[in-house]
């Protein structure tokens, strides 16, 4: 019992003297952190904050990281000498010693510099910039080259100016980009500079067909648009510009991020983005994007699920070897919308008719869609002048639709007249695919010859698309023969009424008509119709080019010259005995010219053409659209000025231009086939543009626009169309986005957006010309950054304005979204 007491009594003791250690080092921790603060701000030489930048208080063992503004804070300070020090991979190691006094709240600034100014070659690692400013391209030169340099308009909105707006598709922030008009809710349904356009890159990669549903963004960097004819870089592109989408590439600094959003129309979205190195010496680097949607919409029967899973990784080995890989899935499951139907089939209709909700189509329609491919990208410096660079990019895209549609024409009774509360369907079923080849090689050398800085490309090109035996439709038109156990396509024609089923005088459809006054949506099997299976035929198109470039520093001044001979062969029934075979050749010039008298103000002029073949495996099926058609052939002159204000942080370009394009497609307005298109001659389109982009200061962020273009047809074998504007080119459109935040104490981490954007009038296409008014639409929205959550709330539409953002005609006009609302929460770590 004794020897117990004696353990118990030690044990006690240990218990205390450990409390007393333990509350002197408690007392000594307390005694030595003070109340004061060391706080700042990282900037770039030209201005723009670079977060996620590491900060050490020399010799006392804390660390700090910069918020998305640049922004850093020490806490808990006593008095004494303190040396803060910065250190981020990319950039110089810089450090500043202070003296700290009491309860001092000391503000300590930075401003570093890039480690390696050497721009990439090929677009391998990401974007550091973290403002609605970027400034340099790779979409201009096929090498990154400041986009002031650059003789041509080059237009764009970044991740930041994404993440603001809360944007999920292409549609909702190209709006952001001069010049740039929609004409319907597809993907392709975009219209620069008066001229439609179609063609898309990714990473200035050739993609596939770019489907019906508008590309997700959660994985892109930026969108550029190319203004004007790009098909001495980038073979077969429309005149009016050429929309690249950037993807994100990983950074050698880690970064992670996770987005919760959900608003009106029952939208509910995730996205996350992780990056960094993947091991200690930083030469193996990742980027994963991860993105899923469901949403409604104000249309009736538009909900859609949208995935996308986009991992990227780059290896850097040394200082002559960059490689990047990406590969993306992007899927939508949903319904075709093709539009808003209206009565009347005259110009001047009420567009107000129906509800700007009113669709056509089936509950049991359906479209989907997944968009697959992948990228590799390599450069490898041979010499410090010479450097061989290579891309390659494998594309597939998969299409299952069915769906309920108009035949764009009203049913009529058995004497033919029309009844313009019925509209006269049809029915599609159509499965398809295609592969898309992008083989990208070229060589950049630099070298001097006395003043003469010099910077050639010589490359080589090679796409091949092919849409591949299987493909078919299952259609269903038309109206029932006399006897009910067949189908006569197409319209119905009163003078052979005894052809026709007739009952209670009319002429009985294969598909019953649409009502517009008391439309049905309830499921419908197809299989009730009398279908017709047709294949669609197998077709491949593909083009070598060869090019080179030069571009030429001289003092003030720097010249580009361009040339690129296109090699284009087309088959139609690809691989079967009856194969088609159409052979083209182009060659084409660019020369620019870019002239900086001072250092913030770059004037340019040049002039490049247009090459856009127009044969079966570029439009597609030849049943549906005809052809094959002559080719577009297109020129432009522009000349412009590119400045930087307010230390290079605010940038303003202007661009004045006139394009000339010959061949032009636009809707036949065939009967019996809607899709058909027809040659019109010739379009101009005349126009100026002013794009701005940047930070006025380290509070307010801005990206405004503003576009005068007038596009008019002026050769047509129809001399009524002389004159006419362009279908879905308005004369004026433009707009801005603004993002305040306070930085001051009583207010930090709070912000808010304003922002609206505005068209001309427009007209439809086909013999009715229906004009679709001009609008102005308001959007706002509040942040608030408290430690590493954001919160985020978007109205667009404020007042509710009632517009259109683009139509064809009186069946298919594309309504803009009513007043509605996202509420995001996003969590950096």
């Amino acid at each position: 019992m004794e020897q117990n007491d004696i353990c118990l009594r030690r044990q006690l003791k240990k218990w205390f003297l450990s409390c007393v250690l333990v509350a002197f080092m408690l007392a000594q921790g307390i005694a030595q952190t003070g109340s004061g603060t060391i706080r700042g701000q990282i900037l770039t030489a030209d201005g723009n904050p670079v977060p996620y930048v590491s900060l050490t208080l020399e010799g006392t063992g804390k660390k700090a990281s910069t918020d998305n503004d640049g922004r850093y804070e020490f806490t808990g300070l006593s008095a004494g000498n303190y040396t803060v020090v910065v250190s981020s991979v990319g950039y110089r190691t810089a450090e500043k010693s202070v003296a700290l006094n009491g309860d001092d709240r000391l503000t300590v600034d930075f401003m570093i510099t890039a480690a390696n100014t050497q721009l990439q070659e090929v677009e391998i690692t990401g974007r550091k910039e973290s403002s609605y400013k970027n400034t340099s391209t790779f979409s201009g030169t096929r090498t990154e080259t400041p986009i002031k340099l650059v003789p041509q308009a080059i237009s764009y909105v970044t991740k930041e100016v994404i993440l603001d707006r809360q944007g999920f598709k292409n549609n909702e922030v190209v709006k952001n980009i001069s010049g740039v008009n929609q004409s319907s809710y597809n993907n392709n349904g975009f219209v620069v500079r008066g001229f439609a356009t179609s063609n898309r890159l990714i990473n200035g990669l050739r993609m596939g067909s770019s489907g019906w549903n508008q590309s997700s963004l959660p994985n892109m960097e930026r969108i550029e648009v190319i203004k004007g004819p790009a098909s001495a870089l980038y073979a077969n592109t429309s005149p009016g510009g050429t929309i690249n989408s950037v993807t994100k590439k990983p950074l050698d600094e880690a970064r992670k991020s996770v987005n919760f959003a959900t608003g009106s129309y029952n939208t509910y979205r995730i996205t996350t983005d992780f990056t960094g190195p993947m091991n200690d010496t930083k030469t193996l680097l990742y980027r994963l994007n991860l993105a899923y949607q469901n949403a409604g919409s104000f249309r009736i029967l538009q909900d859609a699920q949208d995935m996308v899973i986009a991992p990227s990784v780059s290896f850097i080995p040394d200082d002559k070897t960059m490689v990047n890989f990406d590969i993306v899935y992007s899927g939508t499951n949903g319904r075709l919308d093709r539009g808003q139907a209206i009565f009347g089939a005259t110009a001047g209709t009420n567009l107000n008719s129906t509800p700007i909700s009113f669709a056509i189509g089936k509950e049991s329609d359906y479209q989907k869609e997944y968009h697959l491919y992948s990228t590799l990208s390599l450069q490898r410096k041979i010499t410090d002048y010479l450097s061989f660079n290579a891309s390659y990019m494998k594309y597939l895209y998969n299409e299952n639709l069915e769906e309920h549609r108009t035949s764009n024409r009203y049913a009529v009774d058995a004497d033919g007249v029309e009844i313009p509360t019925l509209m006269e369907m049809q029915t599609i079923h159509r499965v398809g695919k295609n592969y898309t080849d992008n083989l990208n090689l070229y060589i950049n050398t630099n070298f001097n010859t006395g003043s003469l800085e010099h910077k050639v490309v010589v490359g080589y090109d090679h796409i091949s698309a092919v849409s591949p035996v299987g493909n078919s439709n299952y259609n269903a038109g038309g109206y029932l023969n006399a006897e009910g156990t067949g189908v006569i396509s197409g319209a119905y024609r009163p003078e052979n009424r005894d052809r026709y089923l007739i009952r209670d005088n009319m002429p009985v459809p294969n598909v019953p008509h649409f009502n517009l006054e008391n439309p049905d949506y309830s499921i419908t099997d197809i299989a009730n119709y009398v279908n017709v299976s047709s294949p669609s035929a197998p077709t491949r198109y593909y083009l070598n080019g060869f090019y080179i470039q030069e571009q030429i520093k001289w003092g003030k001044f720097n010249a580009l010259i361009a040339l690129r001979q296109e090699y284009y062969s087309d088959m139609l029934n690809y691989e079967m005995a009856d194969e088609e075979r159409v052979e083209q050749n182009a060659l084409l010039p660019r020369f620019g010219l870019v002239y900086t008298p001072i250092e913030p103000i770059s004037v340019y002029a040049t002039y490049t053409e247009g090459y856009q073949p127009q044969s079966a495996g570029t439009i597609g099926d030849p049943q549906r659209f005809g052809g094959p058609f002559d080719p577009l052939i297109s020129n432009m002159v522009e000349g412009g000025v590119k400045t930087e204000f307010l230390q290079k942080r605010l940038v303003m370009n202007l661009a004045i231009y006139q394009i000339i394009q010959n061949n032009v497609l636009v809707n036949a307005g065939a009967a019996d086939n809607p899709d058909l298109l027809r040659p019109i001659g010739q379009e101009r389109a005349r126009g100026v543009e002013l794009d701005v982009y940047g930070q006025i200061n380290a509070n307010l962020s801005v990206t405004a626009n503003f576009a005068y273009n007038k596009a008019l047809i002026t050769e047509s074998d129809n001399p009524e169309e002389v004159g006419q504007v362009f279908p879905n080119a308005p004369v004026t459109q433009g707009g801005f986005w603004a993002k305040y935040v306070f930085s001051n104490r009583a207010l930090n981490g709070l912000g808010f957006g304003l922002g609206s954007n505005f068209a001309g009038e427009r007209f439809g296409s086909g013999a009715n010309r229906l004009r679709l008014p001009p609008y102005m639409v308001v959007d706002a929205a509040a942040y608030y950054s408290v430690d590493k959550f954001r919160l985020s709330f978007n109205l667009n539409n404020v007042f509710n304005k009632e517009h259109w953002i683009g139509g064809f005609d009186y069946n298919r006009l594309f309504p803009g979204t009513p007043r509605n609302f996202l509420v995001g929460v996003g969590y950096t770590f």
